[in-house]
């Protein structure tokens, strides 16, 4: 069997590792990279850290328009099935590459497998949220990292093709944490302590390209101090398109990091601040208290166990959460063993 990965963003090529490490032993795995992330710090760093092969193709799709780009990806990832005629495509999330990914093989009618089925923030403002449902209901494998998910599908319809097998961020991480251990210097390298820092991420576009939200956002980080910001190319081009950028000299901003240093600055940290689904999650795997600036969340499971907050683009409201938030509830285990990609690769192993 032929399998064609398709990935193009930071947590596809996550998903992808331990997916990857578990196919190529047993099928014939090809990997079409996009381009949707192409700078250094978004993309090949994940590539080298996660021992990632090389993709067999480089689309150099690039930024633009959800448009522009989804079509783009469209247009070039349907050229490649054609050539290559893979047997299934795999597709992790809920990028603009996983849209893309699964509306050329569908078209094709190429069988598609979706990893991180189920998902749901039910807020459709989210890019995120219409490429989930798009991709859930042209998928033929359903992979659900948990219950929930599996329930989402259920509630629209969508039962079969639909696996429970874990969520398989929990492999990679699992597999990664000692290694990040052993290697990263992060830490020294930014004169940081443990727990005596916090560390923030923030990349969507409902706070980076609202002025009075992100404004809000930078005031509390500055109040709040001693926050770690590895700064995404979008925020930055933001924050410095609205004035920003020269206001957050209480901040300790810093360019995106690799997926071993930014596990150690998640696991070490006081409190994260996030908009970001990934970090949520992790968050949680290493009980870190979390603060999501965001008015919902797809993995509801975090906020239910009471180890992560929603909290709205408000200054006041993001430091007195901060300063307040203690959780103490025990965590259930919600996203699985890190054994998520051996069931993935066994349920593929077994379709006609």
């Amino acid at each position: 069997m032929k399998i064609a990965s398709i990935i193009g963003a930071r947590p596809n090529f996550i998903k992808l590792a331990p997916v990857s490490r578990e196919i190529r032993g047993k099928f014939n795995e090809i990997i079409i990279h996009t381009g949707q992330h192409y700078d250094y710090e978004m993309d090949k760093v994940f590539f080298d850290e996660l021992g990632i092969p090389e993709p067999d193709y480089h689309l150099d799709v690039g930024s633009g328009s959800h448009g522009e780009q989804t079509g783009e990806m469209l247009k070039r990832v349907e050229k490649v099935l054609i050539r290559e005629e893979p047997d299934l495509i795999l597709v992790y999330g809920d990028t603009n590459t996983t849209l893309a990914g699964a509306l050329a093989a569908s078209k094709l009618h190429i069988k598609v497998g979706h990893i991180e089925a189920g998902l749901r923030s039910f807020d459709r403002r989210m890019p995120e949220e219409i490429n989930r449902i798009l991709v859930d209901h042209c998928s033929d494998l359903l992979f659900c990292p948990t219950k929930t998910a599996v329930k989402n599908l259920e509630k629209e319809g969508i039962v079969r093709g639909v696996y429970l097998t874990g969520d398989v961020m929990v492999d990679a991480l699992q597999r990664s944490i000692g290694i990040a251990e052993r290697n990263s210097r992060i830490l020294e390298k930014l004169n940081l302590g443990l727990r005596d820092y916090y560390l923030a991420t923030i990349h969507r576009a409902e706070n980076t390209d609202d002025f009075k939200r992100l404004k809000a956002i930078v005031e509390a980080f500055c109040e709040i101090g001693n926050i770690v910001f590895p700064c995404h190319p979008r925020t930055e081009k933001c924050l410095k398109n609205f004035g920003l950028w020269d206001t957050l000299k209480q901040v300790k901003v810093i360019k995106p990091v690799g997926y071993l240093d930014m596990l150690i600055l998640e696991k070490n940290a006081k409190k994260i601040i996030t908009d970001s689904g990934g970090v949520q999650k992790e968050a949680y795997i290493f009980r870190v208290p979390c603060i999501t600036l965001r008015e919902n969340t797809e993995w509801i499971e975090t906020v239910e166990d009471g180890w992560n907050l929603l909290v709205e683009a408000d200054k006041e409201k993001i430091v007195k959460v901060v300063r307040e938030f203690e959780p103490r509830n025990k965590q259930r285990n919600v996203f699985g063993d890190g054994v998520a990609s051996r069931k993935i690769a066994e349920i593929i192993g077994g379709i006609k």
